[in-house]
């Protein structure tokens, strides 16, 4: 039996695989903003197949596919506020939610702040000068479970 991140593959199901199933569940109900949500993931997992990539999509793949469409709510969110429009705003927020379903439960910022103070004692990291390899290496821990702005901001403050 093959494992992926310690799953058994059996039991493991592509994200592809969950987004179609959910959207068949969100169509029987007439869930609309549901619907339409996992319909954009949907498309984007299509667009990531028709790539030329010539490859599966793996873990890594769908956690980056998910946060860029998280990130592009999130874009959306702060430019509705802006221009008052706060009906668009509180749509965004309702996908926004969907798609964070689907990813991993992110850290808080006390955990972020712990596996930090980890990596700069283990880096050897003196100052800010450091922040790149400090940030690279967090990132890669963290994947998919932390805000990259959020992790910046604790490196900035622990390394400044």
């Amino acid at each position: 039996m093959k494992f992926c991140n310690s799953i058994p593959l059996d039991i493991y199901m592509s994200l592809e695989k969950k987004i179609i199933e959910d959207l068949k569940e969100a169509t029987k109900k007439g869930d609309k903003l549901r619907m339409e949500t996992l319909r954009s993931i949907r498309a984007s997992i299509i667009e990531f197949n028709k790539s030329g990539l010539n490859r599966e999509m793996n873990e890594d793949d769908e956690i980056k596919l998910l946060q860029n469409l998280a990130k592009k709510r999130k874009d959306s969110i702060e430019m509705f506020e802006k221009g008052n429009r706060f009906d668009l705003a509180d749509r965004e927020k309702s996908e926004l939610e969907i798609i964070k379903s689907y990813l991993p439960q992110e850290l808080s910022e006390d955990d972020i702040r712990h596996i930090i103070k980890k990596i700069i004692v283990e880096s050897g990291a003196k100052d800010l000068k450091d922040l790149g390899r400090v940030m690279s290496i967090a990132m890669k821990e963290m994947k998919g479970r932390a805000d990259g702005q959020i992790v910046q901001n604790i490196v900035r403050s622990l390394l400044g």
